[in-house]
């Protein structure tokens, strides 16, 4: 059996990458980022990208990246934050944008990993988020119907995975990780650790090895805090 292991996010993304792909891309602000493979992701090139993720980076990290290359011709989001570049990309009509209630989006995702084509929420009846869906009544309640989303490959971030592939994810760098791990055509995942086989409680694993087809040790690992709040420290009276 071929090894799952590859020896850098280079040669993890060796072969899956082509023009107007779609990218699902794991993270929630700038935790949990595959900050390892979003570089690699651009030195490779491509272009007319539609990416699925949280949000777009921040200024000077993570999808931001990509935005900065115009590597990205579509995002799939629901939060455009505080990132500059994706507001006036978006503004100036250089980046189409397919803004998506944040729960509305996590459900989308699973969906297409779960084989779920479509389903039906309250969120967003009656805004802009309902143009051009269908709407349905149940129950007295008004419906809107939404589809699954996947990709062709997917880019995620763990903690500790085992040769077969099976991961842990340390506290909120779960986020979507998890989700889009199962909605990829293909998955490769950056991880801090690799452990031998058997290491992982089974009952840890947050995602099995099954949806996992490439894995690499992360070559960053910056941890960055986008909003880091701090006082004085009280001195003992």
């Amino acid at each position: 059996m071929k090894s799952k292991i590859y020896p850098s996010p280079a040669a993890a993304l060796d072969g899956l990458l082509f023009d107007g792909m779609t990218i699902m891309s794991g993270g929630f602000g700038l935790s949990g980022n595959p900050e390892s493979l979003i570089p690699e992701v651009r030195k490779s090139g491509v272009k007319g990208l539609t990416v699925i993720s949280n949000n777009a980076g921040a200024d000077g990290f993570g999808l931001w990246m990509l935005l900065e290359s115009r590597q990205v011709a579509r995002m799939i989001s629901s939060y455009v934050g505080d990132n500059k570049l994706f507001e006036q990309q978006y503004l100036s009509g250089e980046l189409e944008l397919e803004l998506n209630p944040q729960g509305t989006l996590a459900e989308r995702i699973r969906a297409g990993g779960a084989g779920i084509p479509a389903f039906y929420t309250r969120t967003g009846v009656g805004t802009v988020v309902a143009e051009g869906k269908p709407v349905e009544t149940f129950d007295g309640q008004d419906y809107v119907r939404e589809t699954w989303l996947r990709a062709d490959l997917s880019i995620i971030k763990a903690w500790k995975a085992d040769p077969a592939g099976n991961l842990m994810f340390r506290k909120t760098a779960r986020n979507f990780n998890p989700n889009m791990a199962t909605a990829g055509k293909v998955t490769v995942v950056e991880v801090e650790e690799i452990v031998e086989a058997g290491a992982l409680d089974p009952d840890h694993v947050h995602t099995p090895g099954i949806y996992v087809d490439r894995i690499v040790l992360s070559t960053i690992n910056e941890k960055r805090i986008e909003k880091l709040t701090t006082r004085a420290r009280e001195t003992a009276a």
